[in-house]
């Protein structure tokens, strides 16, 4: 426990929730939506306010420095989270609302009574009576992903600055936009972050430590047909989008995203274009064992010989692209950052639970850019939608984690 200290993550999350910082994924400027950088010229302003080096880039990033009290040499630690929210669903005149000590009965939101947060539907909420939760009205998410994260780690800052008799190494900070659309480490400058190790503050439940991810493939399949005017098209025209539907009827259910969980991968159509002479279906790779991208796009590639096998006339082209690859085949090689996490969560009184994410993160990219970097709780919950609530004791737990954390890389440095 943070003995007889204010925490200030609830008021943090209920004024940076107003802020509309939703992510554009049709814009190809960085950050795509210029309102994302109304929540980072406050974030630079506040922590300038404590006293902070602080800098705010023309890409949108938010870089700082808490300078170290140690002695040794301490690994350099970054806390990152990220400004942007969801496209999902409106970001637009968020309202918070914060329901004191939660009683365990439905919440209702008032702006449209037929959203209702349920421990029902939401089993982790089971677990959180009693707790101050936060949620939206109604008609928007909340924000909490990945605004929680923030509140975080500006409360950890807080703290650590009116603390100086909490010894630890230099903190960097970083707060990056659209991280919702892939986007959120593209310009990182990884030189002026200058950093050894880093935590993202993008998770959910209390106690879990994630360390590993999807490894990430696109992949594209183009499907070439016979035009012929359709009147005298016997025996000449070759329809590329039947091909291509047939293509798609002989994609395996067992590994579609919705017949899949835990560890295993899938292939995922996402999109699909074209007409009488070309059609093209775009997919979205994803398995743990990275290997194992290339036995699904070879599964891809036998099933489009197999399709135009039963289209004389037709062929097919096939193209994939790297994504984003699993944080885990860069943390094995750094044991210390998980172990030091785990410690930490043991100091601070949760036992820690390290999960998978079935999906990506900043933390796997900068993994793999050169700072290994793992995922911490924050308690948002029921993300992307009108459903989102976060815990208040949640995100401050977290708070005492990092606390705890920098203690515990600067006593093994």
């Amino acid at each position: 426990m943070l003995n007889n200290y204010q925490h200030t993550t609830a008021e943090r999350m209920m004024r940076y929730a107003v802020i509309d910082t939703t992510a554009n994924p049709d814009s190809d400027t960085q950050p795509s939506s210029k309102k994302q950088l109304d929540l980072s010229r406050l974030l630079v302003s506040e922590l300038k306010a404590m006293g902070i080096d602080v800098e705010l880039d023309e890409y949108g990033y938010v870089y700082a420095t808490i300078k170290g009290n140690s002695k040794k040499k301490v690994p350099v630690l970054c806390f990152c989270s990220h400004v942007d929210t969801a496209p999902d669903c409106s970001g637009a005149n968020v309202k918070p609302i914060l329901h004191k000590k939660w009683n365990g009965e439905d919440i209702v939101l008032p702006d449209d009574k037929n959203v209702v947060i349920s421990s029902k539907k939401h089993p982790y909420l089971l677990e959180k009576i009693g707790d101050d939760i936060i949620t939206a009205s109604g008609f928007t998410l909340l924000g909490a992903d990945d605004k929680a994260g923030i509140s975080i780690i500006m409360d950890f800052a807080q703290y650590l600055l009116n603390r100086t008799d909490i010894i630890h190494g230099d903190i960097r900070i970083l707060f990056t936009p659209d991280e919702e659309i892939g986007r959120g480490v593209n310009k990182v400058d990884m030189k002026k972050l200058n950093a050894d190790f880093g935590y993202t503050l993008d998770g959910g439940e209390c106690g879990t430590l994630e360390g590993e991810n999807f490894s990430a493939d696109s992949c594209t399949v183009t499907f070439n047909g016979i035009s012929a005017h359709p009147g005298y098209a016997k025996g000449k025209m070759v329809n590329a989008q039947k091909v291509l539907a047939h293509f798609i009827t002989l994609l395996p259910n067992e590994m579609s995203p919705e017949n899949t969980e835990a560890y295993e991968g899938f292939v995922h159509p996402v999109s699909i274009s074209g007409g009488l002479e070309a059609a093209t279906v775009t997919f979205i790779l994803r398995d743990f064992v990275t290997s194992k991208l290339s036995e699904q796009k070879q599964l891809l590639n036998n099933l489009a010989e197999q399709t135009i096998k039963q289209f004389p006339g037709a062929g097919f082209t096939i193209s994939s692209k790297e994504q984003y690859r699993n944080m885990d085949e860069v943390l094995q090689k750094h044991p210390e950052v998980m172990d030091n996490a785990c410690e930490a969560f043991k100091r601070s009184g949760i036992n820690c639970v390290r999960k998978n994410i079935r999906g990506g993160t900043d933390g796997a990219r900068l993994s793999f850019m050169g700072m290994p970097c793992p995922n911490i709780f924050t308690g948002e919950m029921g993300i992307h939608s009108k459903e989102e609530y976060v815990s208040v004791q949640d995100m401050n737990k977290a708070v005492e984690v990092l606390v705890n954390l920098v203690q515990v890389w600067e006593q093994r440095a």
